[in-house]
């Protein structure tokens, strides 16, 4: 198994069914999980491993204590991060997505913070809602299908 090159990030992820299903997803493609503190749970809760089933333990996991800390420890590259809101400049089939990615998201209730988002406007994207009716979309859903697009990008097809 290879190191993990895409870095799924979670921005004080407040529920744990969706970071557990989130989990699944980055052991399945051989992707990090970042997480940023505060979580609206406990990793040790049931709920997380129910939803990551047996494969939370394989999870190539990364905790900071504050958006921050990633920053100051991490140094992502700007063209390396893509963050994803429901109000993006773009779509998320118009970056050619970068191997060593970071995949940006907020939390289920708000999203991401402003001051996150403050001079990134370029690097903001979201996954297309047809009907007006539907006002969001579920985390761990968005999560996964800009994951598979990032990497259909990533294969050139």
């Amino acid at each position: 198994m290879s190191d993990p090159c895409l870095k799924l990030v979670l921005v004080t992820p407040e529920i744990p069914y969706n970071t557990g299903a989130i989990g699944r997803t980055c052991v399945a493609l051989n992707l990090e999980l970042i997480l940023i503190k505060p979580y609206g749970f406990s990793l040790d809760e049931k709920a997380v491993r129910r939803a990551g089933t047996d494969y939370w333990k394989y999870v190539h996991l990364s905790e900071y204590d504050t958006w921050q800390s990633f920053l100051d420890l991490r140094n992502p590259p700007r063209d390396s991060m893509y963050f994803f809101e429901e109000h993006g400049e773009q779509s998320i089939y118009a970056p050619d997505y970068q191997q060593d990615a970071y995949l940006v998201f907020g939390c289920e209730s708000k999203g991401l913070p402003p001051e996150i988002l403050d001079g990134m406007g370029d690097r903001v994207h979201s996954l297309p809602m047809l009907n007006p009716l539907v006002r969001s979309l579920n985390l761990a859903n968005v999560a996964t299908a800009v994951v598979y697009q990032a990497m259909r990008t990533q294969l050139g097809g």
